[in-house]
């Protein structure tokens, strides 16, 4: 039996819910929710809490293939139909829209899936102190609030749909962490017959089979508990080609043993897990990027993405966002390894190769240090036994590897995998070109709705619509990159005091706009300074030319003609040079060189200014 919210709705609320059918009720009454095309509004609206979801999201939820010409107007009218649920006099001022899209504003006491999150979150904190029945009693609470497949009635939307498998995948992560929560304390029973529903809905799922195996053999039932690794092994063999994991193994040895394990060896703070740093905590937007890399779970073909883009553009929060959440993808570990030194000169490969080694448990034979490569960059190669003996476990194994701020091509060849299952992510500011066959992620600045939801997030929505307007002002001074956003953000949850509009105003100075993006030990100028010093000297001095017509709203050929005097084929060289180094950024779509309008971050246009002064 569900069980109300711990912070119950005022008198005269609507509380909905999510985590099923799509419903709604005021004071315990279920309430008429309207033709569908208004509850996929209204679903898309209270799965997104909070955050503006812009007109084209609704629209694609909706009317997914071919939209009406009168899309935008019955939006306006679903959008009305949801102000009058929330009812009272504020219903206008609780769906309002902005540059960013629709934002409906809702407490935890309103919506399930935000008192769902907090109820996890609070039980996961638990844990981590160790107070093991406060774990459990919180993510049971939290797993009552789970009545079926989320949003079941509406998952013929396309964009709804992908919406309710993310909601889905969050409620069986915490029933796994509440089940092994239960194991922890001697009380495997009452989890196992959940474990088992669950397995049978998501048979690949291995961290469910863990769980399930740990509450047979704590219960008594141990032939049982081998018969389910039997059968997973038996199954990822049939659909998959493999094998189970590592840790799966070793605990299906240690049954055999009649060993009594009360903790799966995959759970949490294992050395594999330790091996990715923490997920970025104010990660906003990219959402068809993340989409595009959460498919690499799916996809037997493309086994390496390169995720490129300008210093600043938040490559390394991508990348570690999505490594993150494709923990039940790659059950032989995630593995995060920075390519750079702290001063933002590279590494040698050797070095990378022998922390992949350490990380994996890899028998890497040693690694002499290998020679500078030409103008101090890093060696290109690693000695052959070495390269073999990586090779030969990415072959063995289905893990997930990031490489961050990957230098070139040449750095990386001999560290992707030639075959098997596992998957690489490199980061780079390049474009990495010598590089295939690979999947490609460009990144480019935020929307503006997505750069003021991180702005927002980090100087509290509250101070964010006290002048909107300077916001806006602020996050395209900083070219809606969001290392800059960021960074703002920081310095203005520090500067209480600092009314929006006079930090805009300085922001907007290109003269002082640089120092303004401080925040401690955070510049976004040292950052600049590391990607400048990729650049060849050539591309350097071209940029420092280029950055005068492109801070004008961009270049095109003939304008580059005329920064670089030089012709049309060395023009066309060279902007190609400064797209492949990732310093200018061209239309997506295909046009000649004459017609396309190229882009520098407004950024990098004002540091190589500096250099070009100085």
């Amino acid at each position: 039996m569900t069980r109300p919210p711990a912070r119950p709705a005022p008198a005269g609320a609507v509380y909905f819910s999510l985590l099923g059918p799509l419903t709604a009720r005021r004071d315990g009454r279920p309430l008429p929710l309207g033709p569908r095309k208004q509850r996929l509004v209204l679903a898309t609206l209270l799965s997104r809490p909070n955050t503006p979801v812009s007109v084209d999201v609704l629209t694609d939820a909706v009317w997914p293939d071919d939209p009406p010409r009168t899309a935008r107007k019955n939006l306006q009218v679903y959008v009305s139909a949801a102000r009058a649920l929330l009812g009272g006099t504020d219903g206008g001022d609780r769906v309002v829209h902005g540059c960013g899209g629709y934002r409906l504003t809702i407490d935890e006491g309103e919506l399930d899936t935000l008192r769902f999150r907090s109820l996890a979150r609070a039980g996961r904190a638990a844990a981590g102190r160790g107070d093991l029945r406060s774990a459990a009693r919180l993510l049971r609470e939290a797993l009552d609030l789970w009545e079926g497949p989320p949003l079941n009635d509406l998952r013929d939307s396309t964009g709804v749909a992908e919406e309710a498998e993310r909601l889905e995948a969050r409620c069986l992560t915490v029933y796994e962490d509440w089940a092994e929560t239960e194991i922890e304390l001697g009380r495997a029973a009452v989890a196992v017959d959940g474990l088992r529903d669950l397995v049978e809905r998501h048979p690949l799922r291995e961290r469910l089979r863990v769980a399930w195996m740990n509450s047979l053999h704590q219960s008594g039932r141990q032939a049982e508990a081998l018969a389910v690794y039997d059968d997973y092994r038996q199954l990822l063999a049939r659909e998959l080609g493999l094998e189970p994991s590592a840790a799966m193994a070793a605990l299906y040895q240690a049954m055999l043993g009649r060993g009594r394990t009360h903790r799966p060896p995959a759970a949490r703070d294992t050395p594999r897990d330790a091996a990715l740093p923490a997920a970025p905590s104010h990660f906003s937007g990219r959402r068809e990027e993340l989409r595009d890399l959460l498919a690499l779970s799916d996809s037997s073909d493309e086994r390496v993405v390169i995720v490129s883009g300008p210093a600043g553009s938040g490559k390394s929060a991508l990348a570690l966002r999505a490594a993150h959440l494709l923990g039940e993808s790659f059950p032989d570990g995630r593995f995060h390894v920075q390519v750079r030194r702290e001063d933002g000169s590279a590494r040698t490969p050797a070095e990378v190769l022998g922390e992949l080694g350490a990380l994996c448990g890899v028998s890497v034979p040693a690694v002499p240090a290998a020679p500078a490569g030409p103008e101090g960059g890093p060696a290109a190669a690693v000695p052959q036994g070495a390269e073999d003996a990586w090779q030969r476990w990415l072959s063995q194994h289905r893990a997930l590897v990031v490489l961050d701020d990957v230098p070139d091509e040449a750095f990386v060849r001999g560290l992707l995998p030639r075959s098997g299952p596992s998957s690489v992510v490199l980061t780079a500011r390049g474009q990495l070109a010598g590089l295939a066959p690979v999947h490609r992620i460009a990144l480019a600045a935020l929307a503006d709705g997505e750069a003021l939801e991180l702005l927002g997030r980090l100087i509290g929505p509250g101070r964010l619509r006290t002048d909107p307007a300077a916001a806006l002002r602020i996050v395209r001074a900083c070219g809606a990159l969001p290392l800059a956003v960021g960074v703002s953000g920081m310095r203005l949850a520090v500067l209480r005091h600092l009314p929006l509009a006079e930090y805009a105003d300085r922001l907007g100075d290109p003269s002082a706009a640089l120092d303004e993006l401080v925040a401690g030990d955070v510049s976004v100028r040292l950052r600049m300074a590391s990607g400048w010093q990729d650049l060849r000297a050539d591309d350097r001095r071209a940029l420092a030319r280029l950055a005068g017509p492109a801070q004008e709203g961009g270049f095109t050929l003939d304008g580059a003609m005329e920064a670089l005097e030089c012709g049309e084929r060395t023009a066309i060289r060279t902007v190609e040079s400064l797209i492949d180094a990732g310093a200018v950024t061209s239309p997506t779509g295909e046009v000649t060189a004459h017609a396309a309008l190229y882009q520098v971050p407004r950024l990098l246009c004002l540091y190589a200014r500096e250099q070009e002064g100085a």
